[in-house]
């Protein structure tokens, strides 16, 4: 078994022995960073259940999403047999969820009792797509069963958690509604999937925009559930204090990503749509012109303590470009934006001496902050598994045209 080799900072997956190694070359660019990045996953972590703090968490499917675009993309199966080895370790040949150990040696079977642990549904019903095996649909069918009786805040908004109550965080915004789009498109139950997914993407647009700025805000607490009151919620607004990048940019991914396959016919289509503009014309705003990257906390970029963070710069350097694919923006307004941002990224990235891809200037599992200064100071870790997801994502849209390109011959 090959086992990741620890680079400073990075999460420490259990290993049998330091022996991941790739032929590229320590300080030079890769033909294609998409590539990489999905190369050094599975050389880091041949059995992906034991990559991160869990077996089966939302990281897991953010970044098979990217292989799944390198899969259509190139037509390497590697890619899909990765994603597949992984996810059949958690489905019974009855579509039923197993518990599997994890890097700690603790069992972990899914459930689905935050927003969280839905997101990797969305490489289940991928699977479906290409196979119709019963048993994926059948443990789909599971995840979408959970939201039946979850628990929301009084306007229809999911609370991030079973547990958190009355707490709606932007970030579950993209890990409930991801599941539910590619549910309703490949599965069934399209007309709820369709308008739930509206729902709480406008919901958390009328409830936590930053004044008129097109960007929003990290969290959303309403009171009267019971619970605790959340530490980081205005006693007056509910509302957290900082548009934080990458929660940010969770919200502009199931944005986009909702727009392309939400029904042009759809009565909520128009509303998501001006959303994502906006937000769109935000970022613009809000780009670093030096670095071509965003910062931490995203419209603070003049105070001298604030940096730029590639995870957030990723997943807008995606959503744009995926936007303009999409026809939603216009591309001589917005492909400069999509430039400097994959510029950035991949500024921010580097072959070390074992040949794997490290990524830089990221912070690793960072929750609703009560201020200003704990989002600026929290510790920044290389190979954040947030920032490895959405690197893979950008530099797989960006590099999309070579690498159809580089398949045809």
């Amino acid at each position: 078994m090959v086992a990741v080799l620890l680079t400073a900072g990075a999460w420490a997956a259990a290993a049998d022995e330091p022996a991941a190694r790739l032929p590229y070359t320590p300080g030079q660019a890769p033909k294609f960073w998409s590539v990489a990045a999905a190369d050094t996953i599975m050389a880091r972590w041949p059995d992906y259940s034991k990559a991160y703090f869990n077996a089966w968490t939302y990281v897991n499917g953010y970044e098979l999403l990217g292989f799944d675009m390198l899969y259509r993309a190139t037509g390497d199966k590697k890619y899909f047999d990765f994603t597949k080895r992984y996810i059949d370790q958690f489905i019974d040949e009855n579509g039923d969820f197993q518990a599997v150990v994890n890097a700690k040696g603790r069992t972990n079977r899914p459930s689905f009792n935050n927003l969280d642990s839905m997101m990797t549904g969305n490489t289940v019903v991928m699977l479906y797509e290409y196979t119709k095996d019963p048993r994926y649909k059948k443990a789909a069918d599971k995840i979408r069963r959970a939201l039946d009786d979850y628990p929301r805040n009084d306007d229809g908004g999911f609370w991030h958690a079973r547990s958190l109550n009355g707490q709606m965080w932007i970030d579950g915004i993209f890990m409930g509604q991801m599941f539910l789009i590619r549910y309703g498109k490949s599965i069934g139950d399209s007309a709820y999937c369709w308008d739930e997914a509206a729902r709480q993407i406008t919901v958390f647009a009328k409830r936590a925009q930053r004044g008129d700025s097109g960007l929003y805000l990290h969290g959303v607490f309403e009171p009267g559930h019971g619970g605790k009151t959340a530490a980081w919620a205005d006693p007056r607004t509910g509302l957290s204090p900082e548009v934080w990048s990458e929660g940010l940019g969770w919200y502009a991914l199931v944005t986009v990503e909702t727009l392309a396959v939400l029904p042009k016919e759809h009565p909520k289509r128009a509303e998501v749509t001006d959303i994502f503009i906006r937000l769109a014309a935000g970022l613009k705003r809000t780009q670093d012109p030096a670095s071509g990257r965003w910062f931490q906390v995203v419209d603070k970029g003049e105070l001298p303590d604030n940096w730029t963070d590639t995870s957030g710069s990723a997943m807008f350097t995606y959503a744009i470009a995926r936007g303009i694919e999409l026809g939603l923006l216009d591309r001589a307004a917005y492909a400069a934006v999509v430039d400097k941002g994959y510029k950035g990224i991949t500024q921010n990235a580097k072959i070390n001496e074992q040949g794997l891809l490290d990524i830089y200037s990221a912070c690793d599992g960072v929750g609703v902050q009560t201020n200003y200064d704990r989002y600026i100071h929290y510790k920044k870790s290389v190979n954040a598994k947030e920032a490895v997801a959405g690197f893979l994502w950008a530099t797989a849209i960006v590099e999309k045209p070579r690498l159809e390109h580089a398949r045809s011959f």
